[in-house]
């Protein structure tokens, strides 16, 4: 295991002064209603429209994406001028698999930290129903001697060499979700963390039945604020997070099969998050910015950490991140007033729950005398996570620390962390406050 030394945000302070998501929309076996840009524009138009300022006054807009469309380089750059933004607003897109949303918003409170920015747009897309269906090479060097016969004979020998393996597809969505240095789907890495803390199959059903209960009620309490309505072609209009199952119970969820390591694995659909498209976005700005806007203050992002660890074990990734923002802040859990962990799967945030309290593992992996105090479940995800409501994996890190600081908020509540595992043995977390709160 290896942590990044990193000094956190040190100068400015980084305002959060507004955000937006799209409703996140469950994959259904064919593409969605909306690409990934058509996604972000329409989840970031109402957030620019409602500012007191144009477009145009974005220092720079930066996106996370993993899978951005044929026609959509640098999706950043697309979206930003599709908005109005104007040609003099640069964009640039980064990558950081399922926690790309959160570096853009790391990426770009930095530069604002450091004076090189004062007002930008940052957030993350994801359209991972329009995951590409790719030719295998086989095929594409077929093509090139389709492509380079000179008369009809050429041709003619040419096709006699086309065999049906050729036109096997090769699935970009199996493929990104497959670590190729350790050969494990990310599913795997999860049986691997339930075998290795004793997770048994009734506690991640119970995780993921919470999950859809708690998003229930959000929905029904009208707490999901940040959602902007998008319409797609057809003229139908989304308005929430459609991946909720509100007749999911423990009898239907222990029906499911798992899907990971067939037949004695634990990981099934019902307790993995969701294939999902969404697209969420903040706005950051400096000191300077909020004064001559005359902006509000949703909250402040005061330090990020991010993390490298074992790739087969990377849904640990939240606890190696976490760690040292905790250590250098002076904070144990009780100090933290939310949480979010993003739920790629039930078993591997029980596994973080289960190491973050676990001396030994502290010991070895974190450096630590004494494992961290426990994380009360009551202020973990109060609202649902990725089992619920989906995991679009460009989007999902900018979702979690949008929707902690809606959460702090509304509960008059100070400190948060919203963190991430990441595809590859990484972590990813950032320590937020609500400066309105009292106490």
């Amino acid at each position: 295991m290896s942590t990044v030394a990193d000094p956190g945000l040190n100068g400015r302070p980084v305002h959060v002064v507004d955000g937006a998501r799209s409703p996140f929309l469950k994959a259904r076996g064919e593409p969605g209603p909306f690409t990934a840009a058509d996604l972000a524009v329409q989840a970031a138009r109402g957030l620019c429209l409602r500012q007191p300022f144009p477009p145009e006054a974005f220092d720079e807009v930066v996106a996370g994406c993993v899978m951005p469309g044929p026609d959509e380089a640098n999706i950043a750059r697309v979206v930003a001028l599709r908005l109005g933004c104007g040609e003099r607003v640069p964009a640039f897109t980064v990558q950081r698999n399922c926690a790309s949303g959160m570096q853009a918003l790391d990426t770009a409170a930095r530069n604002i930290a450091s004076g090189r920015s004062d007002l930008v747009l940052a957030g993350g897309i994801e359209a991972m129903s329009h995951a590409p269906v790719l030719l295998g090479t086989a095929m594409v060097a077929w093509l090139a001697g389709w492509n380079n016969a000179r008369n009809w004979q050429a041709r003619l020998r040419q096709l006699a060499r086309l065999r049906p393996k050729h036109l096997a597809p090769v699935i970009g969505l199996l493929r990104g979700l497959t670590d190729p240095v350790v050969g494990l789907s990310m599913g795997q890495t999860a049986e691997i963390l339930a075998h290795r803390f004793g997770i048994d199959r009734e506690a991640m059903d119970r995780f993921a039945l919470e999950s859809h209960r708690r998003l229930a009620a959000a929905q029904d309490a009208g707490h999901l604020v940040e959602i902007e309505p998008v319409y797609d072609r057809h003229g139908k209009v989304h308005l929430a997070d459609d991946g909720l199952r509100r007749d999911t119970s423990m009898e239907s969820l222990a029906k499911l099969r798992p899907v990971f390591d067939r037949p004695f694995g634990l990981v099934t659909a019902g307790n993995s998050a969701q294939i999902t498209d969404g697209a969420a976005w903040l706005i950051l700005a400096s000191e300077a910015a909020v004064a001559q806007y005359d902006l509000p203050v949703l909250g402040r992002l005061v330090d990020s950490s991010w993390a490298g660890l074992d790739p087969a074990q990377m849904g640990l990734g939240p606890v190696h991140a976490m760690a040292p923002l905790m250590q250098r802040h002076g904070l144990d859990s009780g100090d933290i007033d939310y949480w979010e962990i993003n739920e790629a799967f039930a078993a591997q945030v029980l596994a973080c729950l289960a190491a973050w309290t676990d001396d030994d593992y502290c010991r070895a992996e974190l450096g630590r005398d004494t494992a961290f105090g426990p994380i009360d479940r009551e202020r973990l995800n109060v609202d649902g996570g990725g089992i619920s409501l989906g995991h679009p994996v460009g989007a999902s890190g900018a979702r979690i620390v949008l929707h902690l600081l809606h959460v702090l908020r509304r509960n008059g509540a100070r400190r948060g962390i919203a963190s991430l595992c990441i595809g590859g043995g990484q972590g990813g977390a950032i320590l937020v406050e609500n400066e309105g709160a009292t106490a």
